[in-house]
C-alpha cells in the first residue's frame, strides 16, 4: 500500500491526510523519530508541570508515551478529522486528561499565551514544501499562531546544546530556515566535492553573534589516501585579513600546500573569547565532522592545524562609533614574525585593515610577557586590556605595513632630481588620513616637506593621534573637510591657488554597492580631475590608490585619468586588488623602466644614510619593478 503523495505539495492538503489515516488505520506512524530516540532531548527541555501543545499530532505514540511518564497536561491538534477520532477512541480510557482536537494550526482557537511548550515533529516540513509566496505565507501564519499561544520562543539547534531564546516568531522562522539550509549544505558536501566557494558562520548559542567563520576548500588534484581526506585549519586571530586566509585564491593555495582533499579554514571573531587550541577543537569537533567529504573512513581522526600550533593573539584596545564611518575597533595582533601590529578596522568591512602600524619591540616584549602571565591565570586570549602602556607612543614610525603605501612613497622617485629631495622644499596634499602612517612617513623622512592632510571624519584624527602616534606640526596640518570640497575650493583660488609637488589620494568609499571601494567615484570624475590638475605643479606627480573589482569600471577610470594626465603609470599590488596609479602632466617626461629604477635607487641611497631610521626590508626600486605605462 503506497501512502506517499504524488508530489510534495500534497503534504499540505487536508484530503491527502484524511486518505492517509483511513488507509493506515490505527497502526501508529512515526515521522522522523520515535519516543525512545527523542526522549533524551524532550525530557531535558520540557518540565512535567508545563502545558504542552502538540501540533499535527497524527497517530504518533509520542504524546501517549510522554503522558505515561508524567507529562499529563498535553493538548493534541490535527487537521484530519479521521485521525482525531481514532486518537480519542484510543486514549479515552487510559489517558483521560489528554485531549485531541480537530484544529487548523494556522487558525487556532486557544487564548494567547496558553502553553509553555509547542511540540512539532514534522508538521512544519509538511507545509514548507517550496519557497513560493503562498507557501511562505502559510508558514508565517503557522509561526504567528505558535507565537501567539506560546509564552516563549526557544530553539535547540543541537541535541546536546543549550536552547537559544528567540525574540519573535519571525526570528524563529528564520532560524528554522537557516537550520534547513545548513542540513542541505552538509548533505551536498557529503555527496560531492568541488561545490565552489562555500562559507558559513557558526554563532554563539547564547548571544547569536558569529563566533567562527568556516570556508570549505576542496583540492581535486590531491590524490586520495587513507590519511589525507580532511583537515581543519585554525587561522590565528588577527591574520584572517591576510591574502592566504582572507581571499579565495589564497585559501586554495593553502589547501593545496596542506595536501588534503578537503580543508576547512576557521576564522575566529573579535569580541569572542577563546581559551586555546584544545578548547576550540573540543567545541568544533562534532560540528565540522558534518562537513566531511564522502569516502572518509569511519572513526578517522581529523587533524586540527594552525600556524605555529596556537590561535594567535588579538587584543581589542579600543572600540567606538564614528557618525561618518560607523563602528570601528583598534586592535593589536601578533604577526607571523612574533611582532605586534596595531590595526584600525571598520566593522562594516571586518576583514579589511583600514590602517596598520608595527609596534616597537619594547611594546611587543611587554605584550609577550603579559601573554605568558595571562596563560598562567588561564585568561582568554582576546581581552580588552591594553598591552602597551602608552598606546600612541609605541609605534614604529619608520615601518610602513601596507604594500600600497610603500608603492605610493616609491612614486616620489618620479620627481626631478630624487637624490636632492631631502633638501628640497616639497609641498604635498594627502587626501585620506586613516591612522596617519602615510603622511607621517613623508614628514619624518623628508625634512623639508610641508604636508596638508585632508580627512572628512574628525574621529579618525582622534584615532590617529591617540593610537597611531600621529601628531601635527608646523610642517603637518590636518584639515577636517570633504576632500572634494577642499580641492574645489583650492582650485577656485585663481592665480593664488597653491601648486603641490605631490597629491596623494588614499580614501575609501562608503558605498558598498559599487565595484570600486577606493576612491569614491566622484574623486575620479573628469571635471574633478581637472581641478586636481590645476593645483598640481607642472613637474609634479598625482598618486592614486585604486581598488576596483569591476573591470569595465576600472577601464573607464583609467581612460578618464589618461585624458587629464597624459602620462600614466600603473603598479599592481601583488596578492591584493589595489593598484597604484602615478599620473603626470607631460608625456615627454616618460621614463623607461631602467631609468625609473635608477631614480628609485638614487632616492633610497639618500634615505638610507646613517641616523635616518630607514627600514632595511623596504627597497624602493622593488616597488617599481612591475610598473607599466598605460
Amino acid at each position: 500500500m503506497n501512502l506517499l503523495p504524488k508530489s510534495s505539495r500534497e503534504f499540505g492538503s487536508v484530503d491527502y491526510w484524511e486518505k492517509f489515516f483511513q488507509q493506515r488505520g490505527k497502526k501508529a506512524f512515526e515521522w522522523y523519530g520515535t519516543y525512545l530516540e527523542l526522549c533524551g532531548v524532550l525530557h531535558k527541555y520540557i518540565k512535567p508541570r508545563e502545558k504542552v501543545l502538540v501540533i499535527g499530532c497524527g497517530n504518533s505514540e509520542l504524546s501517549e508515551q510522554l503522558y505515561d511518564v508524567g507529562y499529563k497536561d498535553i493538548v493534541n491538534i490535527d487537521i484530519s478529522e479521521v485521525v482525531i477520532k481514532q486518537m480519542k477512541e484510543r486514549n479515552a480510557t487510559r489517558r483521560p486528561q489528554m485531549s485531541f482536537l480537530k484544529m487548523d494550526m494556522t487558525q487556532m482557537e486557544f487564548p494567547n499565551a496558553s502553553f509553555q511548550v509547542v511540540l512539532d515533529k514534522g508538521t512544519l516540513d509538511a507545509i514548507l514544501t517550496d519557497e513560493e509566496e503562498k507557501t511562505l505565507q502559510q508558514v508565517d501564519r503557522m509561526l504567528a499562531e505558535v507565537g501567539r499561544v506560546l509564552q516563549i520562543f526557544e530553539l535547540c539547534a543541537q541535541e546536546q546544546g543549550k536552547p537559544t531564546r528567540l525574540e519573535s516568531a519571525e526570528r524563529l522562522a528564520e532560524a528554522v530556515r537557516e537550520r534547513q539550509q545548513y542540513a542541505w549544505l552538509c548533505s551536498q558536501l557529503r555527496r560531492k566535492a568541488g561545490l565552489g566557494s562555500v562559507s558559513l558562520d557558526l554563532c554563539d548559542g547564547d548571544t547569536g553573534e558569529p563566533r567562527y567563520t568556516l570556508h570549505v576548500v576542496d583540492s581535486p588534484t590531491v590524490k586520495p589516501s587513507r590519511d589525507n581526506h580532511f583537515a581543519i585549519f585554525i587561522i590565528p586571530q588577527g591574520r584572517e585579513t591576510e591574502w592566504l586566509f582572507g581571499m579565495e585564491e589564497g585559501r586554495k593555495q593553502l589547501a593545496a600546500s596542506a595536501g588534503f582533499r578537503r580543508l576547512v579554514t576557521v576564522a575566529l571573531h573579535r569580541g569572542q573569547q577563546y581559551e586555546g587550541m584544545d578548547s576550540i577543537q573540543a567545541e568544533l569537533s562534532a560540528r565540522v565532522m558534518e562537513l566531511a567529504p564522502a569516502g572518509m573512513p569511519a572513526q578517522q581522526q581529523v587533524p586540527f592545524l594552525s600556524v605555529g600550533g596556537d590561535i594567535g593573539v588579538r587584543t581589542v584596545q579600543h572600540q567606538d562609533r564614528s557618525p561618518l564611518s560607523g563602528d570601528y575597533v583598534i586592535e593589536d595582533v601578533q604577526g607571523d614574525d612574533r611582532r605586534y601590529f596595531r590595526r584600525l578596522i571598520f566593522l562594516s568591512s571586518r576583514n579589511v585593515v583600514q590602517s596598520e602600524a608595527r609596534l616597537l619591540k619594547e611594546a611587543s616584549h611587554r605584550a609577550q610577557k603579559k601573554r605568558k602571565k595571562d596563560r598562567k591565570k588561564q585568561r582568554p586570549a582576546d581581552t580588552a586590556e591594553h598591552l602597551p602602556a602608552a598606546p600612541g607612543q609605541s609605534i614604529d614610525k619608520s615601518y610602513l605595513c601596507c604594500e600600497h603605501h610603500k608603492a605610493m612613497i616609491a612614486g616620489l622617485a618620479l620627481l626631478r632630481n630624487p637624490e636632492l629631495l631631502l633638501e628640497t622644499p616639497l609641498a604635498l596634499l594627502v587626501v585620506g588620513l586613516g591612522g596617519g602612517s602615510l603622511p607621517l612617513f613623508v614628514h619624518d623622512h623628508f625634512p623639508k616637506s610641508c604636508i596638508d592632510a585632508v580627512e572628512i571624519d574628525p574621529s579618525m584624527l582622534e584615532v590617529a593621534t591617540q593610537w597611531f602616534g600621529f601628531s601635527q606640526s608646523d610642517r603637518m596640518k590636518v584639515h577636517i573637510a570633504d576632500g572634494l570640497d577642499y580641492i574645489s575650493s583650492l582650485a577656485g583660488g585663481g592665480e593664488a591657488r597653491p601648486r603641490y609637488d605631490v597629491i596623494m589620494f588614499d580614501v575609501d568609499s562608503k558605498d558598498p554597492t559599487l565595484g570600486m571601494s577606493c576612491p569614491p567615484a566622484a574623486f575620479v570624475d573628469q571635471p574633478f580631475l581637472q581641478k586636481v590638475k590645476s593645483i598640481l605643479a607642472p613637474d609634479g606627480v598625482f598618486i592614486l590608490n585604486l581598488v576596483c573589482r569591476d573591470m569595465g569600471l576600472k577601464d573607464s577610470v583609467l581612460a578618464g585619468l589618461k585624458a587629464v594626465f597624459p602620462l600614466l603609470y600603473v603598479r599592481r599590488i601583488e596578492d591584493e586588488v589595489n593598484e597604484i596609479l602615478f599620473c603626470q602632466l607631460h608625456p615627454e617626461q616618460k621614463l623607461a623602466l631602467p631609468e625609473l629604477l635608477e631614480m628609485a635607487q638614487a632616492l633610497e641611497r639618500v634615505l638610507r644614510k646613517p641616523g635616518r631610521g630607514w627600514d632595511d626590508t623596504y627597497i624602493l626600486s622593488d616597488m617599481l619593478k612591475t610598473v607599466k605605462i598605460v
